[in-house]
Parts: structure tokens; C-alpha cells; sequence
């Protein structure tokens, strides 16, 4: 069972997805969070780095919107089906997550390449904050790395997720630059639509859809998927809906 170790509602600030607009998460560090646990978390909004569960605790903007693929109805796109045999030539592998010095050295090449393409703030991890962050120990926790062969058996891209008993989670991704031309993020999410489906969970969740954001917009692409109505507490039954094609 869950140990809540400390609950905390950031004071408003610049929000990370729409500038010039004010922000806030409430925050809760807590630890031994079960795969049930984490089920119930998911389907109230809930999302976490390590053992930091945040959601959005913004007044009047409502523009994070928790969304979810249905695994069993799921078609891809045409340009998700290219993007499935452009990934097709690399090896996925599904595993606990590490800390290594190829893990790290992926990671800062892809962040330094976003800061130059997408004007992202500097965002370096060391071995501690990647242990922290993306490999917390936990029975949900999940790595899928994405090897080329035909590279040696590169190491080309790196799924942070967590299992639970109804889902995948995608939690976060990453990937060399110089395979940016194959789509690895959306790989990456087609890849756990269909490892949801072979296992007969129901859910595959994306997090956060934000329609105005250049990195998230994204997400509206999956369909059917549904969208989260409101921030539940905790003892509400969440109500989501399903979501109308490349809208909400």
C-alpha cells in the first residue's frame, strides 16, 4: 500500500506547455505505490516521475487533458502505419529500468537536440536524477529499449513506462537524433497499443494531451482514445469519454 510522504500544491508559475500562461501542480511524493494503486492513480489524472505524482492544479485552464488509447479498437493511422514499418527494423526489448552511461549519454544527446530544435529549456540529468526520475525501483516500473542491429546493436531509444494490471502507461521517451526520420516516439506508443492488446488490458495511457503545445499535440493523433472529464478526487468514480477524431 501506498505511503504518502508529503503533499505539495505549487504556487503558481510559467506553465511549461502554453507561455505567458500561469501554472501549478499539486504534488504528492510517496513510495511502495502498488500496480492497483497506480491503475486507480492513472484514471484520476494522476502521473508521476519516480515517486513525484503530480497533476494539474491550475485555476481556470483546464488545457492538460489525461488521454488514453482503448487497445482493443485501436487502428493506426496511414502515417502511423509508416511509422510502424519504419520502426520495424529495431529490436525491442522490455526490461526493469537502468542507469548506464549509454542511457545517459542518449538522453542528453536527444534533450541538447530539442533545446535546439523546439527552444527547450537546458534539462541535464546525471546518473542520480536519471535514477530518480526514470528508474525508481517499483513492480510497475518498465523500460522498453529499442536496439539496431544492423548498428551493432545500437542502443537508438529508451520507453520509460510503468505495467499495471488494465495498462501501459508511457511515461516518457527518448531516442538518438539521427533516427528522428523513423518516428521512434510514435513507435514507441504503437508499440505498447499492441503489447496492451496482446495482453487484453484495456488501456494505453498517454498522459497529458495539450492541443496548443507543439510537443504534445500529438497525442490527439491515437484513435479511439478517450479524455479524462475534470480533476475527480479521490473517492469520485473518474468519468472519461471517448474523444472525437484530432479533438477532444
Amino acid at each position: 500500500m501506498a505511503r504518502v510522504l508529503q503533499v505539495v500544491v505549487e504556487a503558481p508559475r510559467l506553465c511549461s506547455y502554453l507561455p505567458a500562461t500561469a501554472a501549478s501542480l499539486e504534488h504528492r511524493l510517496q513510495v511502495e505505490v502498488t500496480p492497483r494503486e497506480i491503475d486507480s492513480l492513472l484514471e484520476h489524472g494522476w502521473r508521476h516521475f519516480g515517486p513525484d505524482w503530480f497533476r494539474p492544479a491550475c485555476d481556470g485552464c483546464e488545457q492538460c487533458v489525461p488521454t488514453r488509447i482503448v487497445a482493443a479498437d485501436f487502428t493506426p493511422s496511414r502515417s502511423q502505419r509508416r511509422a510502424l514499418r519504419n520502426c520495424s527494423s529495431l529490436r525491442a526489448v522490455v526490461g526493469r529500468p537502468r542507469v548506464d552511461d549509454e542511457r545517459l549519454a542518449l538522453y542528453e544527446a536527444w534533450h541538447d537536440d530539442r533545446e535546439q530544435a523546439r527552444e527547450w529549456s537546458p534539462g541535464p540529468l546525471d546518473a542520480e536524477d536519471y535514477a530518480m526520475q526514470f528508474a525508481f525501483p517499483g513492480p510497475a516500473a518498465r523500460e522498453i529499449a529499442y536496439h539496431d542491429d544492423a548498428a551493432g546493436g545500437r542502443l537508438v531509444a529508451i520507453g520509460i513506462c510503468d505495467e499495471t494490471p488494465r495498462a501501459w502507461s508511457a511515461i516518457y521517451c527518448f531516442y538518438d537524433p539521427a533516427y528522428g526520420k523513423l518516428s521512434p516516439g510514435i513507435g514507441n506508443v504503437l508499440f505498447l497499443a499492441a503489447l496492451a492488446r496482446s495482453q487484453g488490458k484495456p488501456y494505453v495511457h498517454l498522459g497529458y494531451r495539450v492541443s496548443a503545445c507543439t510537443s504534445l499535440r500529438y497525442k490527439a493523433a491515437f484513435h479511439p482514445q478517450e479524455v479524462l472529464v475534470g480533476r475527480p478526487a479521490d473517492e469520485e468514480e473518474p468519468v472519461w469519454r471517448r474523444a472525437a477524431p484530432g479533438g477532444e
